[in-house]
């Protein structure tokens, strides 16, 4: 099920969600602008490796935390990320103010990666993707506006059917699948080879948006307080 646009228009504009947009596609640009041979070596340097977080203790490594969220492994890879924070990042943009969105895009993304590593504490395979950080932005999306419309096409075969749902279904649905897929990757969590595509990183960081969601909302309503006085 891939969502293509939800029906929750937004009562300001979304600065910051397009700014993302522009810096993993613009970072994603100068990837492949490297070439096949310096690509490789600059993905690793700035990419999350889980075994040097967590047996390592350099400044370098612990920023690759939030370098890693705005790289990408392939153009898919790219692209169906964009689509899920310019469909459901202006509302969460517009309901936590720009400044405090972004504060929570990022801390979703790190702890997003926190979840991985804590799993894979040994892997040796680098993970790159906004992924982690979008999923937190899922998260707070099925609290805030679990019964908008979200416009969705299922590919069934060799046909596409565009049906309307809820949020709450699309993400309940998806989050499931990020369960099922997932578990089975725990059986690889001391291989040195890691565990292929971070499942626990997009469960980490949607549950760290549902999780963060209400402290970011009574920041929300402290700085209108003081706004009004």
């Amino acid at each position: 099920m891939i969502p293509l646009k939800d029906e929750n228009p937004t009562a300001t504009f979304p600065l910051f969600t397009i700014l993302f947009i522009v810096a993993n596609v613009s970072v994603f640009a100068y990837q492949v602008s490297l070439g096949p041979t310096n690509i490789q070596p600059f993905v690793e340097r700035l990419a999350v490796i889980p075994s040097e977080i967590s047996h390592g203790f350099a400044l370098n490594e612990y920023l690759t935390l939030l370098t890693s969220m705005f790289l990408h492994g392939g153009l898919l890879h790219l692209v169906f990320n964009m689509l899920f924070l310019w469909i459901f990042g202006n509302n969460i943009e517009d309901a936590l103010g720009h400044l405090l969105f972004v504060f929570f895009y990022l801390l979703c993304g790190v702890a997003a990666s926190m979840a991985h590593i804590i799993l894979h504490a040994s892997s040796e395979v680098p993970v790159v993707g906004a992924s982690g950080a979008i999923s937190g932005v899922l998260g707070a999306y099925l609290i805030l506006y679990p019964r908008a419309r979200v416009l969705a096409a299922i590919p069934i075969f060799f046909f596409i059917r565009i049906v309307r749902v809820p949020a709450a279904f699309l993400l309940i649905v998806w989050i499931a699948l990020q369960v099922i897929y997932g578990l089975p990757s725990l059986r690889l969590r001391d291989a040195e080879t890691g565990a292929g595509v971070a499942w626990f990183a997009h469960i980490g960081g949607f549950a760290a948006g549902i999780a963060l969601l209400p402290l970011f909302l009574f920041f929300r309503r402290q700085v209108r307080k003081l706004a009004t006085k």
